[in-house]
Parts: structure tokens; C-alpha cells; sequence
């Protein structure tokens, strides 16, 4: 075989192998789609029941669902309640979603919930937490052991953790599943 017809079958297999990237891409974006439409669709007749005013927003992103529930009106007070208290409601509706989207297109999803801009609140929040556990961790040269979080929250504060130089790993089970701070990486 000469060269010139090992360069060409080498680039036909490299056309192919882009052709099914963008495939798989393209697949996957109107999965994410599907799934936020699902939701949505679900969302909406759990607002529709409970009398409960509020606009859904879909967005993809980094190969996520977030959906979030707004409301235009002054008084959020209705929306609030479906957050609850630490955000509980919040993530009882957002597996509820979840579960929606598989029975109606058996795929696991893992889209994100936000209603009345919550989660965005709650990251602040927990880069905050991040930082000071972080601070902590370099002044005492011990490890820092976080209060309990979901696992959503425990991804935000290991990644801002890693941004900070120090290392993080998750503990214990259940509802004490919780973030460990230390100097080692």
C-alpha cells in the first residue's frame, strides 16, 4: 500500500470520526431538549394545579437541563414555598422532573432545578463556604469538615476547592453526606 493511500484512508477515517462527533453532539443537544421540554411540560401542570403563577425558562448548557421557575410579579411569596426551607421542596421537585423525563423518555436525566433564582443564591453562598473552609484549612493546617449538603452543592463546593489549590473529598451517607477540606492534593 503506498503512503498516499494510507494518508487518504487516514483522512477519510478522520472525516468519519468527526462527522460522528458532531453527530453524537447533535444527538445529545435535542436529547437535552427533549428532556427540559418534558419537564417542563411537567412543571407547568404541577403550577396549574397548585394555582402557582411563574414562567419556565429551558436553557442548555455544559450538557445540562437547567430549568428555572420566575415569576414576574412582585410577590414570589408562592414560588418561595416551593423552595422550602434549605431548599428541601426544591430538590423533591427536581427529582420529581427527573422522574418525569424518565418514564416519558427512559433516560436518566440530570437536569438542574431553579425557581426564584435559589440555586444561583445558594452558589454564592457556597463559594463563600468554599473560601472560608479553604482559609481555615491553611491557617490551623487541619482538615475542615463541612456541614451536610446535597450532592449538587458538594459538586460546586469540590470544584470551587480545587480552584482554590486545596483538595476535597465527600464523607459519610445519606443526608450526612458532607465535604472534607484538606491541604493534601
Amino acid at each position: 500500500m503506498s503512503t498516499e493511500s494510507v494518508s487518504d484512508t487516514s483522512a477519510d477515517q478522520s472525516a468519519l470520526e468527526a462527522e460522528s462527533e458532531e453527530s453524537t453532539q447533535s444527538n445529545n443537544a435535542s436529547r437535552l431538549e427533549e428532556e427540559g421540554d418534558v419537564a417542563a411540560d411537567y412543571l407547568e401542570e404541577l403550577l396549574d394545579i397548585a394555582d402557582i403563577d411563574g414562567d419556565i425558562d429551558i436553557e442548555v448548557r455544559n450538557g445540562r437541563t437547567y430549568i428555572s421557575i420566575v415569576s414576574e410579579e412582585d410577590d414570589n411569596d408562592a414560588l418561595e414555598a416551593l423552595v422550602g426551607r434549605d431548599g428541601e421542596v426544591l430538590e423533591a421537585l427536581q427529582e420529581l422532573a427527573r422522574l418525569a423525563v424518565l418514564t416519558s423518555t427512559e433516560n436518566r436525566s440530570r437536569l438542574v432545578l431553579d425557581i426564584t433564582g435559589y440555586r444561583e443564591e445558594r452558589s454564592v453562598e457556597l463559594h463563600k463556604i468554599a473560601q472560608d473552609a479553604v482559609a481555615k484549612a491553611k491557617e490551623t493546617g487541619e482538615e475542615v469538615a463541612l456541614a451536610p449538603m446535597s450532592a449538587y452543592e458538594r459538586k460546586i463546593v469540590h470544584d470551587a476547592v480545587a480552584d482554590l489549590g486545596l483538595a476535597s473529598e465527600s464523607e459519610g451517607e445519606g443526608a450526612n453526606r458532607h465535604i472534607v477540606v484538606s491541604l493534601a492534593s
